[in-house]
């Protein structure tokens, strides 16, 4: 089969096209034929040794497709069957496996490309809106990047919540974007714990979801009400330098957490609920998918490239 392989860190080029063996799913694993693989900001700082993986790797965890084999013990599913996840092994390839646990049945009325853009940022905004700091309605919301792939899915999930949505767009095409999923406020970068403060008349929000992290840190502290969360959930900007917690008690007694996707997968329940409500939405016309570009497998080159330059909206997808 064909995979994206990378032999060493570096650029966008280190990602090569090449064949490798199919795999062969263990015990509870399922093996699926890829109709589409989602581009993740985690894949990129893997490649780039941001994040320390063992090379040679083909990387990936988010991916849709059809089940073309079981493992041994698996009894939820069948062959055929349309399914997707976040939590799959090295999914940038034509067939990639599972475990049966952490796949999510495709409903009739989502695409193949929906499907496979959907699992990871998805679940990734469920968790936050729902888990991490429950929102209710009458919450004021602060989040950034509103015309990215988790700040579309946000701010359209934060609305259905009764939530009053503040974010963030570099260009005016992008603030087009985040104010159709719903935004009631798109900011540029500018000031933007001054805005906050004026919209909310000096109280500040109640939530900031922040997924840019080094540069926007600071902001999204000044930007809290008293007793506040700040929910950092990605580093697009570059990691957060330690912090002194005394900052926390000195800005308004405010609450901190630095959650990740796979400790609010836990279990099979746990990935089921997440994956049916976000399909279901997606399903019944609810939840828009916005796809920012489709490439062939074998351009995950430039994939990376156009999402690393901050110039793409929505989600990317790699077609087989």
């Amino acid at each position: 089969m064909k995979a994206i392989h990378v032999s060493q860190a570096g650029g966008p080029e280190v990602l090569e096209y090449v064949d490798v063996p199919e795999p062969t799913p263990a015990p509870g694993q399922v093996l699926i034929e890829t109709v589409g693989t989602g581009v993740n900001f985690i894949e990129t700082y893997e490649r780039s040794g941001v994040y320390n993986i063992s090379y040679p790797a083909i990387v990936g965890t988010e991916g849709a497709g059809r089940v073309v084999a079981l493992g041994d013990g698996v009894k939820n599913l069948a062959v055929g069957a349309r399914v997707a996840t976040a939590q799959g092994v090295s999914t940038y390839a034509e067939y990639f496996v599972a475990d049966a646990a952490h796949v999510v049945a495709v409903p009739d009325g989502v695409s193949d490309v929906e499907a496979a853009a959907l699992p990871l940022q998805g679940m990734t905004a469920h968790y936050l809106i729902n888990s991490s700091y429950p929102v209710k309605e009458g919450d004021v919301v602060l989040t950034y990047a509103g015309a990215g792939g988790v700040g579309l899915l946000l701010t359209q999930l934060l609305k259905m919540k009764g939530a009053t949505v503040i974010t963030t767009a570099s260009t005016p095409e992008k603030r087009e974007l985040a104010k159709g999923a719903g935004a009631d406020y798109v900011l540029e970068y500018d000031d933007i714990p001054g805005t906050v403060r004026e919209i909310t008349n000096g109280r500040g929000a109640d939530v900031v979801y922040d997924g840019i992290g080094k540069d926007t840190f600071d902001g999204s502290l000044a930007s809290l009400r008293r007793r506040g969360m700040l929910v950092l959930f990605g580093g697009a900007s570059g990691q957060v330098p330690p912090v002194n917690l005394q900052r926390f008690n000195a800005a308004g007694s405010l609450f901190f957490t630095r959650p990740t996707l796979k400790d609010y997968l836990l279990d099979a329940e746990e990935v089921a609920w997440r994956g049916h409500e976000l399909f279901s939405l997606v399903a019944s016309g609810k939840l828009d998918v916005r796809i920012g570009g489709q490439y062939p497998l074998s351009d995950a080159k430039k994939a990376h490239h156009d999402l690393e330059s901050r110039g793409a909206t929505g989600k990317l997808v790699l077609v087989p």
